[in-house]
């Protein structure tokens, strides 16, 4: 295991500085620390964990310029977009904030007894949530602020009332060492353990494997590609102790665009699609990766379908994407647009750069029969592009779906009206993925009560949970029957000892 690892300067490739990777003993350390905190945070009060997370809130809001600065410095995402993500960020740690307060973790159901023989009488019984543990989360590359040190994932797991303990991204180290002192001074100002939240920090790959393997940690939280999230969770199923990995990977996000509504407003359409593909240099994982128009329903669909593809095609070529994350993304963007090339996609779009350069957007078409045979047409692309898959009926487009297998989104233009095909079309829809548009583009994912960011695999490896809103509170926590307790437990009313 690397000993040094260093941080990157996103435009230009310059070492930032170098840093110490955490050793065997500092990740045995951290997780050991974890798990001394978490008797006391498993008893905390809702308004105990409300103050600590406003406070962490507050902490970042007070250093944003410094941190802000250091994020683009590491990442090139712009000012803008960062200021803007960590607004985001503070408000996810004050909405769990609110959700701690009003008491959701400790939510209960008091089922009293019933008098008689079973299976009308049955004994009193009330089922609580209780806090899993150490939870081991793994922070993003694309979302410096939102998904990594103090993102999500480590708002909903402190809410829920478990230790912490980050595996800090490589693309952003310096960031994420900053954003790490201000949580250890927040909880110092508290009379916290330190040891509630922990971080590592390495390039190595074993870093994050020991993590994962380390017996105090009872769940582990993931955001990233679906090879290293399989590795992941193939290491936590294999423990003598398997744990649940909430693995949120890969997806390509198909936008459904049928051809009345791109005959309606194509124009406007593609300009907002090219924008959605494009934006942050297609590094989201909600980028719309897939276009499916089906070239039937209306009398000129082929032609109405020509046209939206030439539109799209100026629209994008338009865009200006600025550097990626990492000098191994951009050699993967090109790569992945070569293998489109290779298994016969016609580039519509298509304008190579020095893989010194930022990337310029591509764009390539397909046939629906071809997306089906061949794998690598279906494999995420992770940059600023987008692959068209020209359907010739809406079975076809049903079969090019079933195809994806799971996404975390799929756009459905044009099914205001309930016809037999929307409607199958929109049973399709639904059958692969964890959110369903039916208007606008799907990056941006709103944090709040309704929110799903999870599907079938390979988008995530837990379809029934998400990384997203308020039901994130749900992964780490597990469900416990009480069965004839006594009156002092059944007072705590649901809160864990």
């Amino acid at each position: 295991m690397s000993t040094t690892f260093s941080s990157f300067n996103a435009r230009t490739g310059e070492v930032l500085s170098s840093l110490n990777a955490s050793t065997a003993q500092d990740i045995d350390a951290a997780c050991h620390a974890a798990a001394a905190a978490f008797p006391l945070w498993q008893a905390s009060s809702g308004a105990q964990r409300a103050t600590l997370l406003r406070a962490l809130a507050q902490g970042l809001e007070t250093e944003r310029e410094a941190l802000v600065a250091l994020a683009d410095q590491e990442t090139a995402l712009g000012l803008p977009r960062l200021s803007g993500e960590l607004d985001r960020t503070a408000f996810q740690l004050r909405r769990f904030a609110d959700i701690a307060e009003r008491g959701v973790p400790f939510e209960f159901v008091d089922d009293p007894a019933v008098a008689g023989a079973p299976p009308a009488g049955h004994p009193a019984m009330q089922r609580w949530s209780v806090p899993l543990g150490p939870v081991a989360m793994y922070a993003a590359s694309n979302f410096p602020f939102a998904f990594s040190v103090l993102g999500g994932d480590t708002a909903s797991a402190l809410a829920a009332g478990c230790p912490v303990v980050i595996k800090a991204h490589p693309g952003h180290p310096r960031l994420s060492r900053q954003v790490f002192d201000i949580i250890q001074r927040t909880l110092s100002a508290q009379s916290l353990p330190a040891g509630l939240v922990g971080m590592v920090q390495g390039i190595s790959n074993e870093v994050g494997v020991q993590l994962v393997r380390h017996p105090a940690i009872a769940a582990a939280a993931f955001t990233g590609s679906t090879r290293g999230g399989a590795a992941l969770s193939a290491e936590a199923a294999a423990r003598p102790r398997p744990i649940p990995f909430y693995g949120e990977l890969g997806s390509i996000n198909p936008v459904l665009a049928l051809p009345a509504e791109l005959k309606a407003k194509g124009a406007d359409l593609a300009t907002a699609l090219a924008g959605s593909i494009a934006l942050g240099s297609g590094q989201f994982c909600t980028n719309p990766g897939v276009i499916v128009l089906i070239d039937a329903l209306l009398p000129d669909a082929k032609a109405v379908n020509d046209a939206f593809v030439a539109q799209l095609a100026q629209a994008l070529g338009g865009q200006k994407p600025h550097a990626m994350l990492t000098q191994g993304m951009r050699k993967n963007f090109a790569a992945g647009v070569d293998h489109w090339a290779e298994a016969g996609a016609a580039l519509v779009l298509h304008q190579p750069a020095p893989l010194d350069q930022p990337p310029h957007p591509e764009l390539a078409q397909v046939s629906a029969a071809q997306f089906i045979a061949k794998s690598v047409l279906r494999e995420e692309v992770f940059g600023p592009s987008s692959l068209v898959v020209r359907a010739a009926s809406v079975a076809e487009a049903l079969q090019v779906l079933q195809a994806v297998g799971g996404t975390l989104t799929v756009t459905v233009w044009g099914a205001q009206e309930g016809s037999a095909e929307v409607q199958s079309l929109v049973r399709g829809a639904m059958a692969i993925a964890g959110r369903v548009l039916f208007a606008g583009v799907p990056t941006g994912v709103a944090v709040t009560a309704a929110q799903q960011h999870g599907g079938p695999w390979p988008s995530s490896s837990r379809p029934e949970s998400t990384s997203v809103g308020d039901a994130a509170l749900a992964r780490f926590l597990r469900p416990v029957a009480l069965q004839d307790a006594p009156a002092w437990l059944t007072s705590r009313q649901g809160r864990p000892l």
